[in-house]
């Protein structure tokens, strides 16, 4: 194919752009429209039709698919590159989502197989200003509005700085084939009606909005760089290492409310593994409970929980939801969670009470108790203390984590705490010098129930 004056005015305005060297090799996605017509017939121009192989994805999903497959064909003959096509079953769930895996990782085990550089996709600056609002929209915070990325990874947007306008016009004047998506027209889906009604009406307001935006977009990937800079910097100043994910409530107090929040979220996902939607109500929320004796917990989805105790905040999986309650008579043995809880009768000496035992009054114990989690406002008299206190203050005076107090078995006579595994004895249940016979209940840890 001989390049156009047009094809050649977008290949130097991609290498302006400096994301794809002449000297580069690559796989392009192409969809059958005219962006990624153009795409790729300008990445032909810049580095030459042996360096540029393409992917199309045909997923079936309208009568129609077969015209962007015959298009992607026609273009791919036009250009002298090799076309990869590739025939998905997406199944059920968020098609888009499944779609967008299935064709990034087409190309990237053609990428991979052939030893090419890069990924070019043929989004344009109007995808960048519809992205943009679209989750401005429906998400907080700034990250996600970080959306198609001029760069991700092997991942290249050449066309980033170019308006859909134009890659239309180019693909008209080279005569690239394409066809039109009819499915783009249908208000049913929120980006159409961004594209079709929102962009235009802005557009009234000022001619520059799109260009505006993405300039915006921009400059918010810059500072993200910058302020992923000062998160390292922040974390190195409190000790906190690469493989830590825990941080003081003392540190956490020291910082601005912005710091902190990036800072928290930065430990949050070293704990996930994963990216964290950690916004302004969590980080209170945290800073307010690790400022507290007692602490708590806040939930951040996905399972991950931060545990805020003994003035330190930490992030790893949420709970796991309290055993359901159970009925042992005694003498006998029951199954609590991960614990075996067994009661036996003796007579004459036994030992004293301590972490995972508890020797009681059988006569107050009587011939059944219940084994449960701990309830909020549950209160018990522990031997020697002289008064009542709460559970939750036991908890925390013998620095208990939040992560297991509810896996912790509570043995109760009726409404009263006879002995808290590990934790405490009820004064009223303890042995006496008229005590006959005694109650000896052990909890052992045996692991999860398969």
């Amino acid at each position: 194919m001989q390049s156009s004056p047009a094809i050649e005015a977008l290949a130097d305005a991609v290498e302006a752009g400096g994301l794809i060297g002449r000297r580069s090799a690559g796989v392009v996605l192409i969809s059958g429209g005219p962006d990624s017509a153009c795409a790729a017939a300008a990445l032909v121009a810049l580095c030459g039709p042996e360096s540029i192989s393409a992917v199309h994805l045909n997923y079936g999903l309208r009568d129609d698919s077969g015209n962007d497959e015959r298009a992607a064909r026609e273009l791919c003959a036009k250009l002298r590159i090799d076309l990869h096509v590739d025939r998905p079953q997406l199944g059920r769930g968020n098609l888009q989502a499944r779609a967008r895996e299935a064709r990034y990782a087409a190309a990237e085990a053609l990428r991979a197989k052939l030893g090419y550089e890069w990924i070019a996709t043929g989004h344009t600056r109007t995808d960048v200003a519809e992205t943009f609002l679209y989750r401005l929209a429906v998400s907080p915070g700034t990250r996600p509005l970080l959306g198609l990325p001029a760069r991700s990874g092997d991942v290249v947007r050449p066309l980033h700085s170019i308006s859909r306008e134009e890659t239309r016009a180019v693909a008209l004047e080279a005569a690239l084939p394409f066809v039109d998506d009819p499915s783009n027209a249908s208000p049913r889906y929120a980006r159409n009606r961004i594209r079709n009604e929102i962009l235009p009406r802005l557009a009234e307001i000022g001619p520059e909005a799109e260009r505006n935006i993405a300039a915006t977009h921009a400059e918010l990937h810059e500072e993200a760089e910058l302020l992923s800079a000062v998160v390292d910097e922040a974390l190195a100043a409190a000790g906190i290492g690469a493989g830590t994910s825990t941080i003081g409530a003392a540190e956490l107090e020291r910082m601005g409310p912005g710091l902190r929040r990036l800072v928290l979220r930065e430990l949050a996902e070293r704990a996930a593994g994963r990216r964290v939607a950690l916004n302004r109500g969590h980080a209170s929320r945290i800073l307010a409970l690790a400022s507290r004796p007692e602490g708590g917990e806040v939930e951040l989805g996905g399972g991950l929980s931060a545990v805020c105790e003994a003035g330190s905040v930490g992030f790893g999986r949420a709970a796991d939801p309290a055993p359901a309650p159970v009925r042992m008579t005694v003498p006998g043995v029951a199954r609590f969670g991960d614990w075996e809880v067994r009661a036996e009768l003796r007579e004459g000496p036994v030992d004293p009470s301590g972490p995972g035992l508890a020797t009681l009054d059988a006569g107050a114990i009587g011939g059944e108790v219940e084994i449960r989690a701990w309830r909020a406002g549950d209160r018990m008299r522990p031997l020697g203390l002289g008064g009542t206190k709460t559970l939750q203050d036991l908890f925390t005076d013998q620095g208990v984590p939040r992560s297991v107090r509810s896996r912790i078995p509570v043995v109760t006579v009726g409404d009263r705490v006879a002995w808290v595994a590990g934790v405490a004895v009820g004064d009223e249940f303890r042995l006496l010098e008229k005590s006959t016979e005694v109650a000896v209940i052990t909890a052992r840890a045996v692991g999860r129930q398969p």
